[in-house]
């Protein structure tokens, strides 16, 4: 009789496999949507522009690019670049992240090598669109991790769209975090992983790919210092396992000896204070492991012995460290951190010691808005996904509560930090949508299921009919049936068994009851919370696209305005760099503000005296203390320097508001902390920046002001600024040392080129008349004035 019964049975699983195998592909077809999803919507630029290359690092990466692509990875390595920061130069393979690079390099070798010919210049366009979509599978895994299929899936489409990593990846945007988003999430993903399974070949993945996020991007120690956050919680939260001592040992050790490979990290992987963290927990994770293993082996009392030798030996060795470290950090005036690291520790540092790291206007405090703006109605579900993330609380959820609290706070330091804290949004956010969904549509089939059935919700073989609450009613049954069977002993209990197995049995089959009758809603709530959802995410994919087609797609190198007359397309800084490519010399030097000088090397193919990398800030102190000076002062300057042509962006005329003007006090304080002689209150009227008449004589005869507003009256005969709204203060003046050679159509980009200094002997004869005229007009004068 039982063989009959096996072979019935053994087809059964067969629904089971279909369903799950329909599920599978359903899912890997919704992964490819999503990425399609991603891929796409980041495509505006390119359809209402044209491809061209972003902003202004970006310049520099395809400038690299396109050498590595020509020359190969050795030349690479070994390029001194002598057409940046004239005199210096600069050594680009030790001074860059080269992840990027090396990426798209590869891309283009690869597609090239399949006889598809594609430009240098459309792989880099297209590799942040590309990767965008890598990133938001990289975010299914991450999120299945901790929550499950459902939440990995909505949490990927939700990153496809979020408008603060479109920001960042729109195509031409060709900078860093256009890959190093992905590494960061997939580094996440793969410790969270080693922790569920404790896989040694997961946690050698996770070195490599930390790896990978080291060469892409320097908020590469966001991830050195929030992992060993974690380990620490989950030690002092009771929550220690060996796969939490194989998910964070070979990271360490791995991934500190390959990122010391790569050559702008070198020894700083393990002499800087971004580093010390990871080795004090990989202390401190050694500690804890070892006391777990020899409480294993000794009984309690030599435990507590040897716990006594433990502490002791460990208290000196801590010490010890401690001792070294704090020696070796005093030694350096900032103790170990960076500029940039000291800014997000404290949001007054840059201000006060580096101010240009205060210039840049993405190293500044987000607004309010600017939420909204970035990651919209996440901002109002991510503590939804908090309360999930706890219900149950594992080891990958309090991993994603500790990433979404830290990338709050650094993203409330810096702008630009908004990036780190997008996946985060997201990944709470679809856990908190995925949870609703989910009590929202099992209320639903509960509810539908008792209005369609007159009977009781169990069918008569006992199987459930469908609901979860009849489930949980045959269960509750049959563990009561159980129970009863089992409590017919031969013996008669004692009356207080009896009362503990009563207790038992109410706790089994009661609580669960109660558990699914709270997780079940009324069907019109039910609908009306669904409804209210999906409008929430039409919302949010209204939002993303008009983000993604209007305020993030227009390239900075083409700017457009609207009117009533119509769109207006500006194209003035492709204009002067044309210019400057067919009408100067290619050993000329053009000197400008440090914002231009990726765009002039890339665009123009000259050399540049500062540029965008800010690594000297003596030198662009230099600059800005030229603008800052009078002419004769400045031109003696740039001559110093071989500067033959000098380029200022003024947006006076059209009303563009990101020009040199505006930017000029910056260069007044940067100028100022290496030249004293530099003092801000000089440029200011009480406290105010003022271009008017009443600006200040030293503001009104500095270079930067003659250079932008000369001839500014003959373009409507009285001088008015759009920009500022004042009608300018000083309108009638000659330049005596500068000549002006080019004006794009609409006054955007001025060029002017140094005057050849005058015949020396023909100077000095001037010059002593002059004097002898000056002593003499002293002498009367002094004969004048009784008092002298």
């Amino acid at each position: 009789m039982a063989e009959p019964v096996a072979n019935a049975a053994a087809p059964a699983p067969a629904p089971g496999r279909l369903r799950n195998a329909f599920g599978g592909v359903l899912c890997a077809f919704t992964l490819i949507l999503i990425g399609v999803l991603a891929f796409s919507i980041r495509l505006f630029s390119v359809i209402k522009y044209e491809s061209v290359i972003h902003e202004f690092d970006p310049y520099f990466n395809f400038r690299v690019t396109q050498f590595l692509s020509k020359n190969g990875i050795y030349e690479f390595w070994n390029w001194f670049d002598d057409r940046t920061w004239y005199p210096l130069g600069r050594v680009i393979g030790g001074t860059v992240y080269p992840g990027l690079t090396l990426t798209a390099g590869s891309i283009w070798w690869l597609v090239n090598a399949l006889n598809i010919p594609l430009s240098v210049e459309t792989v880099c366009v297209f590799t942040a669109p590309i990767f965008s979509a890598i990133a938001s599978w990289a975010t299914y895994l991450l999120t299945k991790e901790a929550k499950g299929t459902g939440a990995g899936l909505m949490a990927a489409a939700i990153l496809a769209m979020v408008p603060s990593y479109i920001s960042r990846s729109v195509a031409g945007s060709y900078d860093n975090e256009a890959v190093a988003i992905f590494a960061l999430i997939f580094t996440f993903y793969l410790y969270v992983k080693t922790l569920n399974t404790g896989s040694l070949f997961y946690a050698t993945l996770n070195a490599l790919s930390y790896f990978y996020m080291v060469c892409s991007w320097g908020g590469y120690t966001f991830i050195i210092n929030l992992i060993p956050m974690h380990v620490l919680l989950c030690i002092v939260t009771g929550r220690y396992s060996s796969r939490l001592y194989i998910a964070y040992a070979p990271l360490v050790i791995l991934g500190t000896l390959l990122a010391a490979l790569v050559p702008v990290v070198g020894f700083n992987a393990v002499l800087t204070s971004e580093h010390f963290a990871s080795f004090l927990v990989f202390i401190i994770l050694h500690v804890v492991a070892f006391v777990y293993y020899i409480k294993g082996l000794l009984t309690p009392r030599l435990f507590k012995m040897a716990m006594t030798l433990v502490i002791t030996v460990g208290l000196a060795v801590c010490f010890a460290v401690v001792a070294i470290l704090v020696a070796l950090v005093a030694s350096s005036p900032t103790k170990g951190w960076s500029g940039r690291s000291l800014s997000l520790l404290d949001p007054t540092y840059a201000s006060k010691y580096i101010p240009i790291i205060a210039s840049v206007s993405e190293h500044q405090p987000p607004t309010w808005p600017s939420y909204f703006m970035d990651i919209n109605v996440l901002a109002f579900l991510v503590p939804a996904g908090i309360i999930s993330c706890f219900l149950p609380l594992s080891d990958a959820s309090s991993f994603m509560v500790l990433y979404l609290v830290t990338a709050v706070y650094f993203s409330g330091v810096m702008v630009r930090l908004m990036l780190v804290l997008a996946p985060a949004a997201c990944i709470l956010s679809g856990i908190a949508l995925s949870s609703a969904f989910d009590v929202l549509t099992r209320s639903m089939k509960f509810q539908l299921s008792k209005l369609f059935d007159d009977g009781p919700a169990i069918s008569g073989n006992g199987s459930p009919n469908g609901s979860s609450a009849s489930t949980v009613n045959t269960s509750s049954s049959k563990n009561e049936k159980t129970e009863k069977s089992e409590a017919a002993p031969k013996e008669k209990p004692s009356k207080k068994n009896r009362r503990k197995d009563k207790e038992v049995t109410e706790s089994v089959s009661v609580k669960p009851k109660k558990e699914k009758r709270l997780s079940v809603l009324p069907l019109e709530a039910s609908i009306v919370c669904t409804l209210l959802l999906i409008a929430l995410g039409g919302f949010y994919v209204v939002h993303c696209v008009w983000a993604a087609a209007e305020a993030y797609s227009a390239p900075s190198i083409v700017l457009t305005s609207r009117s009533r007359e119509g769109l207006h397309v500006f194209d003035d800084f492709r204009e002067a760099y044309a210019w400057l490519s067919h009408n100067t010399d290619v050993d000329d030097k053009v000197a400008s503000w440090w914002d231009y000088g990726y765009q002039t090397t890339a665009m123009a193919n000259r050399t540049v005296i500062v540029d965008n990398n800010t690594w000297n800030n003596t030198h662009i102190a230099t600059v800005g203390t030229a603008m800052s000076s009078p002419e004769k002062a400045a031109w003696e300057i740039f001559d110093s320097l071989d500067v033959k042509y000098v380029l200022v962006v003024f947006g006076g005329l059209v009303g563009y508001p990101s020009d040199d003007i505006n930017k000029f006090l910056w260069m007044v304080r940067i100028g100022g902390g290496e030249f004293p002689h530099i003092k801000e209150p000089d440029y200011l009227r009480d406290g105010q920046y003022r271009v008017d008449a009443q600006a200040t004589p030293t503001m009104l005869n500095c270079l930067m002001y003659k250079l932008c507003y000369y001839r500014f009256v003959e373009t409507d005969g009285k001088g008015f600024d759009r920009v500022r709204g004042y009608e300018i203060g000083k309108k009638h003046f000659k330049l005596t040392h500068f000549e002006e050679v080019f004006t794009t159509h609409h006054w955007m980009v001025r060029i002017y080129k140094l005057k050849p200094q005058k015949n020396r002997i023909r100077g000095k004869l001037k010059k002593s008349k002059s004097s002898s005229k000056t002593s003499s007009t002293l002498a009367a004068g002094r004969k004048k004035n009784p008092w002298q």
